[in-house]
This record gives C-alpha cells, sequence and structure tokens, in this order.
C-alpha cells in the first residue's frame, strides 16, 4: 500500500501525525489475528497492543513501520464499524516537554568532563612510559 501513494509521500505533514494510532471504542472480544487483518490493510504493521486491564479493555495501540501508512489508516478507518462499535482513531501524543538547558551551566559541565578526561589520558601516559 505504501508504495502506491507516490506524490502525497512529498506533501508536508502536520506535527500532531505520527506513526503510532490510538485506537478506541473497540470490541472487548477483538482478536490480535483481526486486529492485523484490519490495520495490515494500509502498510506494514510494527506492533500491536490490545488493553486487557479494566482501565484499558476497548483500547489498543497501533504502531507502524511508516507514517505515512498510519496517516491512511487513520483516515479511513475513523468511524468505521466493528461488531457494532465505531472505531475512534487518534495519533498518540506523548506529553514529553523539551527540557530548557542553562547554557553556561552546560559549558561548565563540558569543560568539567573535558579536564577529568585530559587527567585520565596523562595518567594513561604515565603508566605506559613506566
Amino acid at each position: 500500500m505504501s508504495l502506491a501513494l507516490g506524490n502525497t509521500r512529498m506533501a508536508q505533514l502536520p506535527p500532531n501525525v505520527n506513526r503510532i494510532l490510538l485506537v478506541k471504542n473497540l470490541p472487548f472480544k477483538i482478536t490480535s489475528e483481526e486486529m492485523f487483518s484490519l490495520f495490515g490493510k494500509y502498510g506494514a504493521i510494527r506492533q500491536i497492543r490490545i488493553g486487557n486491564a479494566q482501565k484499558t479493555r476497548g483500547t489498543a495501540f497501533v504502531v507502524y513501520e511508516d507514517i505515512y501508512d498510519a496517516k491512511e489508516a487513520c483516515e479511513h478507518l475513523q468511524g468505521f464499524n466493528v461488531s457494532g462499535r465505531y472505531l475512534v482513531l487518534l495519533y498518540y501524543q506523548t506529553n514529553h516537554k523539551p527540557r530548557k538547558t542553562n547554557l553556561s551551566m552546560e559549558e561548565e559541565r563540558v569543560e568539567q568532563l573535558r579536564q577529568q578526561y585530559k587527567r585520565m589520558s596523562h595518567e594513561e601516559d604515565d603508566e605506559l612510559n613506566e
């Protein structure tokens, strides 16, 4: 499927699009084979994780090899009826905020590592000369 998309691969993707889909409103008794059959139509799948705990029943994560395959699956399977339940698909968003680094502190840390490395290399040279 991924090769048939052609020119759409050059299009700029929105920042929220990624290759991990969160699937909600799944039938509780869906099997992994059924999931692979349903989602595998849109491209190579790296992993499917189906929720089995009380809080996660009816949800799954589908990880595609290619971001464009995930986008295609999300567009086509949104609202798809599976055993009387309409699927809800979202791109999984991690809540990692980039850490702000203090540049002067980071430069100081790098300089300390350099000094430590120099001491270690001088000690090794002294040992070799003995």
